[in-house]
């Protein structure tokens, strides 16, 4: 969700800026990693959200880092992405960008001034890349980044087209069963005269009921419909959503190897890019739940303390038995960067064939489930006639 934050800044003056973050808590931390004094923090409207959303940062480094391959400068390169098309968004952002180089100011300090198109993670590996002189290896590394981190959000989508069509259209055929065909077949069953079966005479009635108050039932049911969406949406922006998740058996573990996953992938690239490790756990606070920056908060002030990386991990639950193996020879080895993008891509892996298994597993008893729910309906329905049938025999 997209949040507004007033803060003081470094030069004591009030600064207004916009961020994406899970809750107003993660918001908070996350303007104060870049040491402001924060006032306040209001969620955005959704017409508020809409702003930003045609710049894709993307689409914006892959651009960028094509043209750098290809022997531009920077200043050329930005030059070149906003005289594509002076009247997007985007064009207006790179010109902003390069007022403020051509006035002497470095590639981070000028995309650091617009945190509501480049995130944290953005700004840092610039800044260290600056450092280092290697731009588009940052780029390249945060570009490869993103693909990762959308790959597994890609894979948990495509998994739940299957199933969400399924519901769908399952629900629909039976409350055109419920709705349509039940209460038809009760008016020529009430006149009949024939003892029913008990279910059969449950269905009957409840065609009865719809007859009787089809409209209000159906403006009922919409209105039902509707506050599920927006229950669901709300849950999804306010973050309480993946905290359902977690307490759901069997799911509560793999949520919470997705989000180490994340947090490795993001920390290992940040040190590979050369940025500090208490820099680094800074940036990725807010991107993770309340309960996980927390600890990670503690885990930060361990090793600030002097504590070691993978203890202050263990200590605060920020490992798992393989991934914690791979951290203390990250230590010694002195690759602490590559253990941990390693550990992500390691459970990315297992994740991966978690959500091929489940799918197998689930979208077979669905659509089991489904049939049966319709063929009793029908079933029910045409008892009636199949004890009539038998009778003339």
């Amino acid at each position: 969700m997209r949040y507004a934050i007033r803060a003081v800044g470094r030069d004591n003056r009030v600064q207004m800026l916009e961020l994406d973050a899970i809750d107003a808590d993660a918001a908070s931390r996350a303007a104060e990693s870049r040491q402001m004094t924060v006032l306040e923090v209001r969620a955005l409207s959704a017409q508020a959200q809409k702003r930003g959303k045609n710049f894709s940062l993307l689409l914006f480094t892959q651009e960028l880092l094509a043209l750098l391959q290809a022997g531009l400068g920077l200043i050329e390169s930005l030059e070149a992405l906003a005289e594509k098309d002076t009247q997007s968004e985007t064009a207006a952002i790179l010109f902003r960008l390069l007022a403020r180089m051509r006035d002497g100011l470095r590639f981070s300090v000028a995309v650091a001034a617009e945190p509501e198109y480049f995130p944290p993670l953005f700004i840092g590996i610039v800044r260290a890349a600056e450092r280092t002189s290697d731009l588009p290896q940052a780029l390249s590394r945060y570009i490869e980044y993103q693909v990762r981190i959308s790959g597994i959000r890609n894979r948990i989508v495509s998994a739940a087209i299957y199933p969400a069509i399924l519901l769908i259209v399952g629900g629909m055929v039976s409350m055109f069963l419920l709705g349509y065909v039940v209460p038809r077949f009760s008016v020529v069953y009430q006149g009949s005269g024939r003892e029913l079966p008990l279910m059969s005479q449950w269905l009957i009635a409840w065609g009865a009921v719809v007859t009787a108050h089809g409209k209000l039932l159906l403006i009922a049911a919409t209105g039902l419909l509707c506050t599920m969406f927006f229950w669901l949406r709300h849950l999804r922006r306010s973050a309480y959503l993946m905290v359902m998740l977690t307490r759901l058996p069997g799911v509560a573990q793999r949520v919470n190897i997705l989000e180490l996953a994340r947090l490795y992938l993001t920390l290992g690239m940040l040190l590979e890019g050369g940025i500090a490790v208490v820099n680094a756990l800074e940036m990725v606070s807010g991107t993770l739940s309340a309960h996980r920056a927390k600890a990670l908060s503690a885990a930060r002030y361990s090793i600030v303390q002097g504590g070691n990386f993978s203890d202050a991990f263990e200590k605060n639950d920020l490992t798992t038995p393989i991934a914690l193996r791979m951290l203390r020879v990250g230590e010694h080895s002195g690759q602490l960067g590559l253990m941990l993008t390693r550990a992500a891509l390691f459970y990315d892996a297992e994740t991966t064939l978690w959500i091929e298994k489940f799918s197998k597993i689930f979208e077979p008893v669905l659509m089991a489930l489904i049939g049966i729910v319709i063929g009793l309906i029908v079933v029910l329905l045409y008892m009636p006639i199949f004890d009539l049938a038998g009778t003339l025999q």
